[in-house]
């Protein structure tokens, strides 16, 4: 087999291949950068948490009308939102913290959206909402996942000001301004929109991989933010391709295959990055010789 027909082949021969391939890439250029703030805000858990919240959402639209991309996005959209408010509204009122309130809601979540997809579908339709289906990307679930990254990248730009000095500082923005809670809560709607968008692809249980796998990975690159966030996207558009092609030839589950070799990347660079393992301890002034 040539390089040619290993690498390239599938993706000009088969159009659900180029339909998953285009899906995966457009999903990557928003996502990365919203796992890096998420990563920098020390939120990486609350990515995991919102996208088991999208679930009953997402079910209750597959109640309604099946498998249609719309419903199925609105639901998701709604019901993450619902789930983000109610933690912040327990937190806020509450002695309890926002990560445990996410918690306790999505545990409630996961468990009522399997209960609702189990009420009117198969264990298959069960398992395309849980883990998606990447390679079943038709033309409407195209412009739903474009329209996704455009409104996350303009989004991104108008709160980066802010984004930023929370991560440097995460209680300065709310000290010096009363605008701390909205941003905060515009950027979960952020992470939100981009799970329901990965949803499509990758399920409910694996669209956070895409997000913060390449975002954790490119940490140990660069410093800069807009590095970081450079790097993650490329990292996820090499994870796509790879995980696509793993898939291809030698018949396994599609989003899996993305989000192993996104964990692949993830433990090379751990050890082998400039900021990794290998490279610190090698460059330690406690290793070095006089």
């Amino acid at each position: 087999m040539s390089l040619y027909q290993f690498l390239i082949e599938p993706f000009v021969q088969f159009g659900f291949m180029n339909r998953a391939l285009g899906g995966a890439m457009i999903l990557s250029l928003s996502a990365g950068p919203v796992g890096v703030f998420l990563m920098l805000r020390r939120m990486s858990l609350t990515g995991d948490a919102m996208a088991h919240a999208i679930l009953p959402g997402a079910a209750a639209g597959f109640l309604v009308s099946g498998l249609a991309i719309l419903p199925m996005t609105i639901g998701g959209f709604a019901a993450g939102l619902i789930v983000a408010l109610l933690a912040g509204l327990v937190s806020r009122f509450t002695i309890q913290r926002e990560d445990t309130s996410l918690a306790a809601f999505y545990l409630i979540s996961l468990a009522l959206g399997v209960m609702l997809v189990s009420l009117k579908g198969s264990n298959v339709d069960l398992m395309h909402v849980l883990f998606g289906t990447v390679l079943a990307l038709n033309n409407d679930a195209l412009v739903m996942i474009g329209a996704i990254a455009t409104i996350s990248l303009f989004g991104l730009a108008l709160l980066w000001r802010p984004l930023f000095a929370e991560c440097l500082d995460p209680t300065f923005l709310r000290s010096v301004s009363k605008a701390g809670q909205a941003v905060h809560l515009m950027f979960l709607a952020l992470v939100v929109l981009n799970l329901v968008g990965g949803f499509q692809a990758l399920g409910t249980l694996l669209a956070v991989g895409l997000m913060m796998l390449p975002a954790a990975a490119a940490r140990f690159w660069v410093r800069s933010l807009e590095g970081m966030c450079a790097l993650a996207v490329l990292f996820g558009a090499i994870s796509s391709y790879f995980g696509l092609l793993i898939s291809y030839h030698l018949s396994v589950a599609s989003g899996p295959a993305i989000i192993l070799v996104a964990g692949a990347i993830y433990v090379t660079s751990l050890f082998f990055g400039r900021r990794g393992v290998v490279f610190t301890r090698v460059t330690s002034p406690r290793h070095r010789v006089a």
